[in-house]
């Protein structure tokens, strides 16, 4: 009797695996045949973000195995917080619900900000749209005719700067100049996106910001380059340097000894992680190796490369996995760099 139970046992769990193991082991292009994928932007509409995700979005779908319709999805909330809480506690876990938001964020859990309820590395990469240089720019001189990082720092006033949260770029940059070089500067939090920023150094609410991308500064800002509205005086390359943003002092000018280079790293280098596209932890590895290809594909596609260039983008994308090594490499940093890092970037 007991043999005869087991052996009921045993068949239990063959038919269960039977009838269970070809929906685990579905592959990714009968997944995928007649689905819509919807891609999460962390920024209200018009941004960089969003003008670069809807981009991608157009032609991704032909690259993906079962051609699934890709649609994007505005998200805006603390510099794009809102978005990486929700892929990474309630979002399905199925490689139909994607996520782009602000680099610096994956930096939050390790400087100890509790608002960000993820550990960024255990997110599935699919890569970064985009390989961008970040800049700070002030509005028609901040009315004491600054162009120059050194006309900043020689300001008779306060210079205001618009941002996203307290954990963007757009308000961490202002915060590092402040604390490292003494510029007279401020924030004020709480735009949801590049676009509201721009109206609102145009209307002298705000002098300034920072986070603007090459990309962004080549489509919502060229034409207030070209008039000499905007006058960038920073960029924050770490090696790189960019010809649209002049002679603006670089990221590598500023920090003078190697240890200095090495909170850098963690300062500069997350935001040439420009577009991050992410799924869910725990989304199936065949799914996310699918996605990891399809978009590098969608990247190099002449219809994705004409498009940007209507913009005056020239992508340069970055694939899952260099993306999984530099969070990876961040979260290495010794712990008594990583607390001066905070320092020079918490207001």
């Amino acid at each position: 009797m007991i043999h005869g139970l087991r052996m009921f046992g045993v068949m239990t769990v063959v038919i269960g695996f039977g009838l269970f193991s070809p929906a685990c082991a579905q592959a990714p292009a009968e997944f995928f045949k007649d689905k819509t994928l919807t891609i999460n932007v962390g920024y209200g509409a018009g941004g960089g973000y969003d003008m670069t995700t809807r981009i991608v979005a157009r032609h991704l779908g032909r690259h993906i195995p079962g051609n699934p319709t890709v649609i994007v999805s505005n998200m805006p909330g603390g510099g794009s917080l809102r978005v990486i809480n929700f892929l990474y506690n309630a979002a399905p876990k199925d490689g139909l619900t994607l996520g782009v938001f602000g680099a610096l964020l994956m930096l939050e859990p390790m400087r100890g900000n509790t608002n960000v309820k993820a550990e960024p590395a255990k997110f599935e990469w699919i890569g970064s749209m985009h390989n961008d240089i970040n800049a700070c720019g002030i509005w028609k001189g901040g009315g004491v005719g600054i162009k120059t990082l050194d006309d900043l720092l020689k300001s008779p006033k306060t210079i205001v700067f618009g941002s996203t949260s307290p954990e963007a770029e757009t308000a961490t940059y202002p915060t590092i100049l402040r604390k490292l070089l003494g510029a007279p500067v401020s924030v004020i939090n709480g735009y949801p996106g590049t676009r509201e920023i721009n109206l609102a150094m145009q209307s002298g609410e705000v002098h300034g910001t920072c986070g603007m991308y090459e990309s962004t500064v080549r489509t919502s800002y060229f034409s207030d380059l070209q008039a000499g509205n905007l006058a960038i005086f920073f960029q924050a390359g770490l090696e790189r340097r960019v010809d649209l943003f002049g002679k603006a002092a670089s990221a590598a000018d500023i920090l003078k000894d190697d240890e200095a280079r090495q909170i850098g790293e963690l300062l500069f280098r997350p935001s040439e992680i420009t577009r991050p596209l992410a799924a869910p932890p725990g989304t199936p590895k065949d799914r996310v190796a699918a996605l990891q290809k399809a978009l590098m594909d969608t990247m190099k596609d002449p219809a994705t490369i004409e498009d940007g260039q209507k913009l005056s983008i020239d992508f340069l994308p970055m694939d899952g996995q260099r993306v999984a090594e530099l969070i990876n490499n961040f979260y290495r940093t010794p712990p008594h760099l990583i607390k001066r890092a905070v320092e020079l970037s918490a207001d």
